[in-house]
């Protein structure tokens, strides 16, 4: 790997963890492989409003779906 290569893997990382520091501080809850999922989203054109809008419809869908399954084992 030459010098070039690993200098912008290097800043890629730093970049990657800054924002998950930034990730943290603000609650959102996503770790560093989902993170790095949406950046990729987002460099490739995907709109970040309408990402951010697709991430909370799942977590509704999961939280209802949970509950589902509760209501329905505590029977």
């Amino acid at each position: 790997m030459s010098t070039r290569e690993a200098d912008r893997i290097s800043a890629a990382e730093e970049t990657l963890n800054t924002l998950f520091d930034m990730s943290q501080l603000l609650n959102t809850g996503l770790d560093k492989e989902t993170l790095a999922t949406c950046v990729s989203l987002i460099e490739s054109g995907v709109n970040p409003e309408a990402l951010a809008a697709v991430i909370q419809e799942l977590r509704r869908e999961s939280t209802a779906l949970k509950n589902s399954r509760t209501a329905t084992n505590g029977r």
